[in-house]
Order: structure tokens, then sequence, then C-alpha cells
């Protein structure tokens, strides 16, 4: 049965996009195996899911992958109704689903740490001129969302009563929101956050100074998934593991995939970019425990079933760990 999601931009950047999402998994004429794999945020946490794509390792893999930018809530809900097999979302994304009994499950870490910084309008030049204003969100519960709170906790604000959270929208449409004037303040990472400041924004604060580890950016399947296709949900691992050293050593192909899926013309903000993803991906993805309790204390105020709830419930790092034993890792970098 066929689903159907629509991606609608009203931008100058992103035209209207129709999204028409089959099955999930199924031999192609090719031999390979059909999957689609969802991205939320036009952010290089997401990289090695579009440069797979770009370097053909899923196809390497034996896997027939069609990678797909959707608004951030939609990757949530196109994995929870198995309209895409795999999504890149934010350990707070999934795992507020799974803590209400749904199965997404984290499979590959891309950032144990946050990368926001809080951009705010010109006018705005201190914590208590925040006070009273509006803050752009992609949605409640998702990363953006997360990320806004942690930082307004941080400086001070209570996140739900000092400012007023508006649902805008992914990245893009949180950008034209704030320097069209009609939010006051946003977060983004970077380099997309240098964007807003070319225009005359500000940057309030840096989550990176503010020492939070948390499970951040992340590849996400369910376990529905894994139980059916192990072997196929093995090699998209490797795919990714793969891709995380093509961005490591192979700078002309990461870039050309930079300049397509940012969009970016400049030459400044590709090397920028370039030298954001090369350093912050790790060789070898393992999320951490300390990120996953650092997302379930976060819950656990809303979601009572975070206080108890153990935070390797959360990942399957099967695939990851059978890489690296075999050595296959190691091997990449020799």
């Amino acid at each position: 049965m066929l689903r159907r999601f629509i991606f609608a931009r009203c931008n100058k950047t992103f035209p209207f996009i129709t999204i028409t999402l089959a099955l999930i998994a199924g031999p192609s004429a090719q031999g390979a195996e059909q999957i689609r794999v969802g991205y939320g945020s036009l952010s290089t946490s997401y990289a090695a899911i579009w440069v797979a794509g770009e370097a053909r390792l899923f196809q390497k893999n034996g896997i027939d992958a069609e990678v797909l930018y959707l608004e951030s809530a939609l990757v949530r809900t196109a994995l929870l109704t198995g309209d895409i097999a795999m999504g890149g979302m934010s350990g707070t994304t999934m795992a507020a689903p799974r803590l209400q009994g749904g199965d997404p499950i984290l499979i590959a870490s891309f950032l144990n740490s946050l990368q926001y910084r809080l951009v705010v309008r010109p006018e705005i030049r201190t914590v208590a001129d925040l006070k009273g204003k509006r803050v752009g969100v992609a949605g409640f519960g998702l990363g953006a969302h997360r990320g806004a709170q942690i930082m307004l906790a941080k400086l001070g604000l209570n996140p739900d009563t000092d400012v007023t959270m508006l649902q805008i929208g992914g990245d893009p449409t949180r950008l034209a929101a704030l320097l069209a004037g009609t939010i006051d303040a946003s977060v983004f990472n970077p380099p997309l956050y240098k964007r807003a400041v070319e225009a005359g924004m500000r940057v309030l604060a840096n989550i990176e100074d503010m020492n939070f580890p948390v499970q951040a950016s992340a590849l996400v399947t369910t376990d529905r998934f894994t139980k059916k296709n192990y072997d196929l949900t093995r090699r998209a691992v490797r795919s990714i593991i793969e891709s995380i050293h093509v961005i490591k050593t192979n700078p002309e192909l990461t870039k050309r995939a930079i300049r397509k899926y940012l969009r970016f013309k400049d030459e400044r903000d590709t090397d920028e970019a370039y030298q954001i993803m090369r350093d912050i991906l790790p060789r070898k993805p393992y999320p951490t425990v300390e990120g996953i309790k650092a997302v379930l204390d976060e819950l656990s105020p809303k979601l009572p079933a975070a206080k108890t709830a153990q935070p390797r419930d959360f990942m399957d790092i099967r695939f990851i760990e059978e890489l690296d034993r075999s050595g296959y890792i190691d091997r990449l970098y020799k």
C-alpha cells in the first residue's frame, strides 16, 4: 500500500516537492535490495547519509537506496509507519516514541554532542532581552526544540514560561522567519548559523560552551526492520562507516556533495562545512550510554517512563561491533 507524504516549501530556496513513498525493501531489477533513507535537517551532522548516496556506497553494498530530505517531523513519522527503512534524527526525536511504545532503535551515531547556536534578532542584546520573545523550532519534541530548551534553561530562562515557542519548520523555514522578523530567535547548527549572522543576526549563545553531552544526530531504524532484515541493516551500517571514511579522506568528492545537498555557492561555506564534517564524525560511530542518558533525563519531566528506562535499550550496536571486531573499520584507514 502506498502512502504519500507532501513536503512543501514556500520560500525561494525550496520549491514545492511531492514525495511518494513506496515499498521499503525488496529485490530490484538489478538484484539489489531497495530501501528509502530519510534525513530531516540540512546539516553537516547528517552528511554521512547523503555522501553514502553520492558516493554510491549503498549500491556497492548491494542496496538500492533512495536518500530523501524530509521535514524533521516527517522523518520520524515515516519511519514509525514503515514508509522509510531508516532515518537521520536526534536521540530525543527517536527516544520519545520508544518510551511511548514505539520501536525506533539507534544503530549508528553521527554526533555525541550538540552544536546548536542560539541566534537572535539584532535588537536582542542580552538574555534578559529574550524574555517574552518568540523562539522558532522545527516541531515540538524534535531536536531543535530540545536544543532550544536546553540552551534557554542554561541561560537562566524558563523555556515554558519566559518565551513563546513556535513550531515553524526546518532550518531554511526558520531562517527565513528569523530574517523576516516573524520570530525573534531560533537555533541552528554550523555552518547555517553563519548565514543568519551575515544577514545581520546575532549569536547569543553556543551550546558547545555549555558542556552538555547528549546523543545528537544518529541513524535510526526500527526493531521490526532489523529482525526482518539483519544482513541488509548490517550492509547499510557498513555503507555509513565507509561514507565517514570518504568524508575524512576524500575532500573533493565530499565538497561536491556539500555543494549539491547544502546548495552552497561560496567556496568558503563549502570549505567550512567540510572541515566541520571531517572533524565531528567519529570513525567508529558508536552511540554513548551517557548521551542517551542525557536525553532520557531531559524527557523525564514529561515522560515518566524515561526515569527508569535503560539507555542501552535505545541502541543496537551489534552491526558496528561486528564490523569493528573484524578489523574492517581499522583497515579502511591503513
